[in-house]
């Protein structure tokens, strides 16, 4: 099992994660989205393609671009389609086992 939380509050819990360059990604349906809010921010990785970002919001305090997901992944991404990071950096607390792992291929 997985979980991310922030500011006292659960955002997201799995046992489905997919671990990423050491990073838990959450199934979408396993993530709560009333903390989630869409950001302008977007990225584009070689090798996992274009993500977007979102706002964490949590009794009105905001954790910007603290979330991500890859909403048009690369053929070699394809499983974590949609599936959504966070930012351990800003103060979100995620730990867990993940059940699989996808490496970046050679």
């Amino acid at each position: 099992m997985a979980r991310a939380t922030w500011n006292g509050k659960v955002i997201a819990e799995s046992d489905q994660v997919i671990l990423v360059e050491g990073n838990l990604y959450f199934p979408p349906e396993s993530v709560n989205q009333k903390y989630l809010r869409k950001s302008d921010k977007q990225y584009r990785c070689p090798w996992k393609g274009l993500a977007g970002y979102y706002d964490i919001v949590v009794d009105s305090k905001v954790n910007k671009d603290a979330a991500w997901h890859y909403y048009q992944p690369s053929e070699a991404a394809m499983t974590i389609k949609d599936y959504v990071a966070f930012d351990k950096s800003l103060g979100i607390q995620v730990e867990g086992t993940p059940a699989r792992r996808l490496d970046r291929p050679a």
